[in-house]
């Protein structure tokens, strides 16, 4: 529907659910942002108690309150299909969340539960937590920016000792901090079914939070965990060091927005030389310099399981890029590396474009926001003639001019594996847009070609109108904010009523 439904559209809703009940289509329902109110979730509350068929409800931005979430649990106690619930970014506070926290006690449907920014409070996350001691069928819940403080995260590590099926838990933006790393620690010791831990931007510094991350050590069944945002200083990094030497069941590490500098990031290096679980590991917006990227050179020579390392915005310069590319001639596994604004020159894209000379694995290569210029395109075109892997390569923002497009297009003649190019904010004009357009007319492997915001005039945007009679697999091109007149925007009305791009 285009129109918010208010009160009486909530109504009317909560009536065609009555009437649904027998039908097996009506399984999903999304009201996001629609403003229902606590009038409209109690009309839902109402049609749930009866419905038999609903199993997804999402009230997502619905200025629900109380009285609101209070209705919605009354429901939960007797509606035996509903498996997930999502009531983000509403207000159902302290006394809502008791409310669910009593429904769950007794609901054995619902799997997932988000109650993220809602103003529960300590007193819903500890109602909650005495829930999911007894309950049974709960796997997800989200309780990201709450206030549920130390009282709420100590009892939900107390619940965790004994809870046997919540498998993924968001705690982010809480303000937990010693007491309850304490006692998660403790309860990881014992807790055999939490896969996925996000406790980003709590107070998770300090020696305390060391002792959180040595009980790593021995958890053997969390496979995610997020420490982003300012959760971890070096110290900390040097503690998680240690857990993932030993640890075997870590697969995804987020580490994003925190202060690691060169020393960290030689410690996690090392960590990475034995650990052979992780596949997935992100260092995005920390203060990693040249000296913390060759040391995770050297642990990717050996390291025979990270598939994605992201190290967009940081600091690895010319010297880093360099090493990372040496790595990359012998690294077997490695198949996405962002080093989008990194500092990185022609010398760097030079040394990368020589490592994917060779590389058989590396899929997608993300140098958004650099400085390659036209001669690191240049380089990185010749290694296209040769790469049969790689099928993203972003280039967006990297000084790019028309030398720069030519080289492109000319190993778009032959590659045959590449799908996504991005060019946009670049210094392309119609030189180099005529010289793709010429390149895709043969080519038969891209479909995503980004040249928003460059220099391109009627005379480019004409040349690519005129690919589009021969070429049959583009089917994503962006041209905003260029210097397209009329008479180009006239030959690209074929792009919107004949083939079906956008």
């Amino acid at each position: 529907m285009s129109q918010k439904i208010r009160t009486k559209g909530a109504q009317a809703l909560a009536e065609a659910l009555k009437a649904l009940k027998t039908m097996a289509s009506a399984t999903i329902l999304n009201l996001q942002g629609c403003e229902i109110g606590d009038d409209g979730a109690q009309a839902l509350a109402e049609a749930l108690k009866t419905n038999s068929t609903l199993t997804t409800l999402n009230l997502d931005s619905n200025s629900i309150g109380e009285n609101g979430g209070v209705a919605l649990a009354e429901a939960l106690k007797t509606n035996s299909t509903l498996t997930t619930l999502n009531l983000d970014s509403n207000s159902i506070g302290e006394n809502g969340g008791v409310a669910l926290a009593e429904a769950l006690k007794t609901n054995s449907a619902l799997t997932t539960l988000n109650l993220q920014k809602n103003s529960i409070g300590f007193n819903g996350g500890v109602a909650l937590a005495e829930a999911l001691k007894t309950n049974s069928t709960l796997t997800t819940l989200n309780l990201d920016s709450n206030s549920i403080g130390e009282s709420g995260g100590v009892a939900l590590a107390e619940a965790l000792k004994t809870n046997s099926t919540l498998t993924t838990l968001n705690l982010n933006s809480n303000s937990i901090w010693i007491k309850g790393l304490l006692a998660f620690s403790e309860a990881f010791k014992v807790n055999l079914t939490l896969t996925t831990l996000q406790v980003r931007e709590n107070k998770t510094t300090g020696n305390i939070a060391q002792v959180l991350l040595k009980s790593l050590e021995s958890k053997t069944t969390l496979t995610t965990l997020n420490l982003g945002h300012k959760s971890i200083e070096d110290d900390e990094a040097l503690a998680l060091c240690e857990a993932l030497q030993t640890n075997s069941s870590l697969i995804t590490l987020d580490l994003q927005s925190n202060t690691i500098d060169d020393n960290g990031a030689q410690a996690l290096a090392e960590a990475l030389k034995t650990n052979s679980t992780l596949t997935t590991f992100y260092l995005q917006n920390n203060s990693i310099g040249s000296n913390g990227a060759m040391a995770l050179t050297e642990a990717l020579k050996t390291n025979s399981t990270l598939t994605t390392l992201d190290l967009q915005n940081n600091l690895a310069g010319d010297n880093g890029a360099q090493a990372l590319s040496e790595a990359l001639k012998t690294n077997a596994t490695l198949t996405t590396l962002d080093l989008w604004h990194n500092s990185i020159g022609s010398n760097g894209a030079l040394a990368l474009a020589e490592a994917l000379k060779i590389n058989l694995t590396l899929t997608t290569l993300y140098l958004q926001n650099n400085s390659i210029g036209d001669n690191g395109a240049m380089a990185l075109s010749e290694a296209l003639k040769i790469n049969t892997t790689l099928i993203t390569l972003d280039l967006w923002g990297n000084s790019i001019g028309d030398n720069g497009a030519q080289s492109l297009a000319e190993a778009l003649k032959t590659n045959s594996s590449l799908t996504t190019l991005d060019l946009q904010s670049n210094t392309i004009d119609d030189n180099g847009a005529q010289a793709l357009a010429e390149a895709l007319k043969n080519n038969s492997t891209l479909t995503t070609l980004g040249l928003w915001r460059n220099s391109v005039g009627d005379i480019g945007a004409l040349a690519l109108a005129e690919l589009l009679e021969t070429n049959s697999t583009l089917t994503t091109l962006s041209l905003g904010y260029n210097s397209i007149g009329p008479k180009g925007a006239q030959g690209l009305y074929w792009l919107f009523t004949e083939s079906g791009l956008y």
